[in-house]
């Protein structure tokens, strides 16, 4: 973990570190990435950039979860999964610091260097999970998510204001972002392992792991978290125009959006205390899929339930995402198993993301209509629905369930 407790003389010290070890680094897995959207046109009206530009500069931290989260587990087997995820804060600062600097060809390579630093923290934070609290693990991420998510609503809300507050314009609104990994890195820094150390009493002797890529299992849990991917960006990209083509303003959609993110948040939180309650992860994957289902149908055949279909979206998609992470450590033997299958797992799952809302968008302009898109949308969401159920299993890669 990043915080050294091995020798730690009272036995509640340990988790509540590990605690503030997941909280410090759940802040800066996603406010990094969110904040260019709001500011896209300032932007490039200051760059000169192109719409086309400017999205390729949206969809590049994507890429990069998509290219690099295989490495992540890795260097964290060279290094240490405790230095890894300090090294992968500190990239992260400094890509978020690189981004606003009046450089030609900053903003690019320093939104190329966020999207590193994320990608590996969202493959490394399951495996600290499934090492600091191996029998809280759905609890412990349902909270995290939540909190990066409204990290990342907050970010949001309060980058255009600080944008227009003064003179350091996009620039400014985006660097002072870069604080909270600061924050991170000198609060983690004291306890960081400098040196390899024999394990400690907590720690788990190291053993051949098999690799998930080799495992239909670890196929199963790759696919469920790319088409609950699929599902969330899909709506984050299209669901503001598919309102306003229905007659919604654009002050509303706007609303609704936020409305979106707040029950995500919510059902997030829900969802990592009820995973709990249950034999396995079935019944709440199966629940989630079946909302992702109904929400794309629905939009499809009743337009005018709009608000219906957001919220209904909000449950599904906040669910998913628990039920996903949660699956790297529930289905992995330990924590060196649990990084490689959420590396393996999320570089495919941030390619299906990516290309997800393409595809939507080219599905649109063919037709000229949003049924079709929706209508495919929801065969895959009927796909999801299968592979939940699979999933969900009390198993773990490499041993017979």
């Amino acid at each position: 973990m990043l915080i050294d407790t091995s020798a730690a003389p009272r036995p509640w010290l340990r988790p509540a570190l590990g605690w503030v070890g997941v909280v410090l680094v759940a802040v800066n897995l996603r406010v990094g990435f969110v904040t260019v959207g709001p500011l896209l046109e300032e932007i490039s009206r200051d760059l000169g950039i192109s719409a086309g530009q400017a999205g390729l500069l949206t969809g590049l931290p994507l890429a990069m979860f998509a290219l690099f989260s295989p490495v992540a587990p890795a260097v964290a087997a060279r290094t240490g999964l405790d230095r890894a995820l300090w090294l992968s804060l500190l990239l992260l600062a400094a890509g978020i610091l690189g981004r606003s600097a009046p450089v030609e060809g900053a903003v690019w390579a320093g939104t190329a260097v966020v999207g590193i630093g994320i990608a590996f923290l969202n493959v490394l934070v399951p495996s600290l999970v499934k090492r600091e609290f191996p029998l809280r693990v759905s609890q412990v991420t349902g909270v995290y998510t939540a909190v990066q998510g409204a990290v990342a609503a907050a970010g949001s809300a309060l980058v255009v204001p600080i944008a227009h507050a003064g003179p350091g314009g996009w620039r400014l609104a985006l660097v002072v972002w870069a604080a909270l990994a600061v924050v991170a890195l000198v609060v983690l820094s004291p306890w960081v392992r400098r040196r390899a150390a024999p394990p400690g009493p907590h720690d788990e002797e190291p053993r051949p792991v098999r690799s998930p890529w080799r495992s239909a299992l670890g196929w199963q849990v790759t696919l469920f978290m790319g088409l609950q991917s699929v599902a969330f960006y899909v709506l984050m990209a299209w669901l503001p125009s598919i309102e306003q083509s229905h007659g919604v303003s654009a002050t509303a959609a706007g609303t609704h959006m936020a409305l979106f993110l707040v029950v995500g948040m919510t059902a997030s939180l829900a969802t990592g205390s009820l995973l709990g309650r249950f034999r396995d992860q079935r019944p709440v994957a199966l629940a989630g899929s079946v909302l992702a289902l109904v929400t794309f149908a629905g939009l499809a055949a009743a337009p005018g339930l709009m608000l219906l279909w957001i919220l209904l979206g909000a449950v599904g998609c906040g669910s998913l995402i628990v039920v996903a992470l949660s699956l790297f450590s529930l289905r992995s033997g330990d924590h060196r198993q649990a990084a490689a299958l959420s590396g393996m797992a999320q570089s495919v799952g941030y390619a299906l993301a990516a290309a997800g809302p393409a595809v939507f968008g080219a599905l649109y302009d063919a037709g000229g209509r949003w049924e079709l898109p929706l209508v495919v949308t929801a065969g895959l969401m009927l796909a999801l629905c299968g592979f939940s159920l699979g999933v969900g299993r009390d198993r773990v890669i490499g041993r017979a369930p």
